[in-house]
């Protein structure tokens, strides 16, 4: 194949301990190739190497990477540099760790044009052109990347990479951490950038149905090897190696509850680079392996349909198939209230965050908080838990008012409410072994008997309890973070984006281990994610949060099926509004993004809270019949729809 990308047997090692084995796929111009696995099994060291580059102490040992007949790692340092320019590009999970915090961005876009010979004058015209065509258009040129949300600096990198023109795009978890919004967005400019410059796509991501809807042909890696390919759809549909129906059986699916389908997360972990395997890598993991499996390891083997798999005995593991359709959950009692929120409202410099938000948490209930980025989900959760304590509003706890302040609140209370965040990197000492901050956080908080008890309660291998935070996986991290929020036996755990950067299987496990402590102990839990799924799989009930205002609230079926809020139906269907103006002064917030909005009342009139059902309640305008739903909550179909359009989604029948 003279075209596209051609990968050929590569390998690279850190010393002596190989990371890539022997890894062979092909992508043609225009077309998108998923790449799938856990976390440390290679993805992003193949992605690196396409383009000829390996971290310090790495080394390419064998095979070859050709993009459209230039065989990119036998270039000398020079003539790669040369080929970078305009060969490939990357966008990366963190737009923030690729910009230049000192440069406006506008600046960093023309340096990109300036590389292909354009002048400074017109590198920098060009460079605002390309800006207001991925939405950022004014004056985003002159803003420097942390005045940026994230999915603003990803759209800065689908700018560079629209100057840079590559033959060659790899997209390295690109929307892992934003909202399903946003997602939407930077995905629907991925698909026309595609379009418009006919290279091939690499999309490296932990998010299945993500590489279903959008990829070709998808291969999934394991410690190194390439143990199955082929069509996206077929693959993902009808997984071949034990390995793939693994990671599928670990996904949760929207729509889908824990009382209809428990997650099953892969048991172990992939091998360690360097660690000696005999056979097939997958064995000890593999819950069809034998005899047959140890003698070597074993060679891709075709099957009809343009798909290869490395196993002994394809298409023989068990699977847990969802439901084709779900049935409405039986109704939950209504719990005692543990958390009462009244008329909370909170401001960072004098712009409300927060407005007169009112939420109640049963005991033994989990509630779901979903809305995009920005709408304050994150300032609720730290008001809650006083750390956010300037504002009005009342708070109050097992019956009793509760201080807006952390440091007013009486001793017992505060170890009764906890919190888990999104980067346990950020709330572990490093300096201190996994048993000292458990065995710290078991004293202050008078709960378990001992660290190996509230370790093997949290499912953490009682074998990283005397290594440090620095030398555990991403999965063990927060795990090591939920342990320590159990460690004092609380009433409410606030959650907040716990399982976002995690890979199916580490998340599944960690979902369990939330959900056990739950039935276990009658802990509630204020749940906050951007992945419905997630939160429809644990969540009792949900609400949702737009611009710091609770449009909606109800059981979990009810919120995802409908009829619900707009902007509820906007996230369920995956599609974005079209970016809202300035909010009217009264009226309904979400008025100018709309598709359902009636001039001369929604914009002048605050909206009211109408009751659908049973606790459920929309705060909106529309009658009860006249709201959008989703006829059907289905398990997953996944599809690949990579060479449709994805810049409009129909919700309800109306686009969005």
């Amino acid at each position: 194949m003279s075209a596209g990308l051609l990968v050929e047997a590569l390998s690279a090692a850190y010393g002596p301990a190989t990371v890539l084995r022997e890894v062979s796929f092909a992508v043609a111009p225009g077309e998108t190739f998923g790449l799938v696995g856990e976390s440390g099994c290679g993805k992003t060291t193949l992605g690196y190497l396409l383009g000829g580059h390996l971290r310090p102490g790495g080394r390419h040992a064998g095979g070859r990477v050709t993009v459209d007949g230039v065989d990119v790692l036998a270039l000398d340092a020079a003539a790669l540099r040369r080929w970078r320019r305009g060969g490939i590009a990357f966008v990366h999970q963190d737009g923030a760790g690729a910009l230049d915090p000192t440069m406006r961005i506008g600046a960093q876009v023309a340096e990109v044009l300036r590389l292909r010979g354009l002048g400074r004058r017109a590198a920098a015209a060009e460079a605002v052109g390309l800006l207001d065509r991925v939405g950022l258009p004014g004056g985003a040129a002159r803003r420097y990347p942390h005045q940026l949300s994230g999915g603003q600096r990803q759209r800065v990198m689908i700018a560079a990479v629209l100057a840079a023109r590559p033959r060659l795009l790899v997209l390295d978890e690109p929307t892992t951490g934003l909202d399903a919004a946003t997602q939407a967005e930077v995905l629907d400019l991925l698909a026309r950038l595609r379009a418009e410059l006919s290279a091939a796509v690499v999309l490296i991501s932990h998010d299945l149905e993500l590489v279903g809807r959008h990829c070709d042909r998808v291969g999934v890696l394991y410690a190194g090897r390439l143990v199955e390919s082929g069509p996206a759809a077929e693959v993902l549909a009808d997984p071949a190696h034990p390995y793939t129906a693994g990671l599928l059986d670990s996904a949760p699916r929207r729509g889908v509850p824990r009382t209809v389908r428990r997650l099953a997360a892969i048991p172990g972990r992939p091998p360690l680079p360097g660690d000696p395997v005999a056979g097939c890598v997958f064995a000890a993991r593999c819950p069809v392996a034998d005899s047959a499996c140890a003698p070597a390891e074993p060679a891709p083997a075709d099957l009809p349909g343009g798909r290869a798999v490395a196993c002994v005995h394809p298409r023989t593991a068990p699977r847990r198939r969802a439901e084709t359709a779900v049935a409405v959950p039986a109704a939950v009692p209504v719990a005692e209230p543990l958390l009462e929120v009244h008329d909370l409202t909170r401001a960072y410099a004098g712009t409300a965050v927060l407005e007169r938000v009112d939420l109640t948490i049963g005991r033994g209930e989990v509630v779901g908080l979903v809305g995009e980025s920005g709408s304050g989900k994150t300032t609720l959760a730290r008001a809650i838990a006083g750390l956010h304590p300037d504002g009005t509003g009342r708070l109050r706890f097992a019956g009793a008012d509760l201080p807006a302040r952390l440091a007013r609140r009486d001793p017992d209370v505060r170890r009764r409410i906890q919190m888990v965040f999104q980067d346990p990197d950020t709330t572990l000492n490093p300096a201190q072994t996994v048993r000292r901050i458990l065995e710290r956080a078991r004293r202050t908080l008078g709960g378990e008997p001992d660290v190996d008890t509230l370790a093997a309660r949290t499912r953490l291998d009682g074998e990283l309890l005397d290594r440090r935070p620095d030398r555990l996986s991403g999965g063990q991290r927060q795990r090591v973070a939920i342990a320590r929020s159990f460690a004092g036996r609380p009433a409410l755990v606030i959650c907040d984006e716990p399982v976002s950067a995690l890979d199916v299987s580490v998340q599944a496990a960690v979902l369990e281990v939330l959900a056990e402590q739950r039935e276990r102990t009658g802990t509630s839990y204020l749940f906050i994610s951007h992945d419905l799924a997630v939160v429809g799989y644990l969540a009792d009930r949900i609400a949702v949060l737009y611009r710091g205002v609770l449009v909606e609230q109800g059981p979990a079926h009810a919120v995802l099926a409908g009829p619900h809020h707009p902007y509820t139906a906007a996230l369920v269907g995956a599609g974005r509004p079209a970016p809202p103006a300035l909010a009217p002064a009264a009226g309904c917030r979400f008025f100018a993004a709309c598709f359902r909005r009636i001039e001369g009342l929604c914009d002048t009139t605050a909206p009211p809270d109408t009751q659908l059902g049973p606790r459920h309640t929309v705060r909106c305008h529309l009658d009860p019949a006249a709201l959008p739903r989703t006829d059907s909550i289905t398990s997953i179909s996944i599809t690949s729809t990579s060479n449709t359009s994805i810049s409009s989604t129909s919700i309800g029948g109306v686009p969005a």
